[in-house]
């Protein structure tokens, strides 16, 4: 597989805040997003180094047309890879890093064999995926930074589910035998 050089597959990551079937609107201003978290274990050194690298190519890409020729210093920059630890009180990102990826076209969804995901009981926070992703600069409105674009999801395997999981009713309720049982509600 041949990659732009502002593209990146990061491998065996697991997915959070899972949006990819229907888009959201998150405010009045902007167009409705697919999006999702993407969290990558700090001991995955080859995977944050393939952002870093990702990320200061689209830095350099954004230079002329974004950035009036010149790179701003770091600090005033919005970079997308966060650490865990240190702006989510969530378990789920403890010891890792992360980053938000986000499209206004639906990502492809595809299973370990290429076969597209059409369930979206398949793709779901807590599973591990392949994620083809963006990068690139933008300014707007005296932001600057890098942002990623979500283009594909490749699921690899099932994990626990992540945040609240809805029951099903299957699993709540009691099978009613309507001509057993009488209910009467006077």
């Amino acid at each position: 597989m041949t990659l732009k050089k502002n593209e990146a597959v990061l491998k065996n990551v697991r997915l959070s805040y899972v949006n990819v079937f229907e888009p959201r609107q998150n405010s009045d201003d902007q167009k409705p997003k697919y999006s999702v978290s993407i969290i990558i274990p700090k001991t995955d050194q080859a995977t944050i180094a393939q952002v870093e690298k990702a990320v200061k190519q689209a830095l350099e890409d954004g230079k002329d047309r974004k950035f009036n020729g010149k790179i701003p210093s770091v600090k005033a920059l919005k970079l997308p890879l966060r650490d865990g630890d240190e702006e989510r009180d969530d378990e789920a990102y403890a010891d890792s890093m992360f980053l938000n990826a986000n499209s206004i076209r639906k990502p492809d969804l595809v299973d370990g064999a290429l076969n597209p995901v059409l369930d979206p009981d398949e793709i779901y926070s807590g599973i591990y995926a392949n994620v083809l992703v963006s990068f690139y600069a933008y300014s707007v409105n005296g932001n600057r930074g890098v942002a990623v674009g979500l283009q594909a999801i490749q699921k690899v395997r099932d994990g626990q589910a992540l945040g609240g999981v809805a029951t099903k009713a299957g699993e709540a309720f009691d099978l009613i035998e309507t001509e057993t049982e009488n209910y009467d509600f006077l």
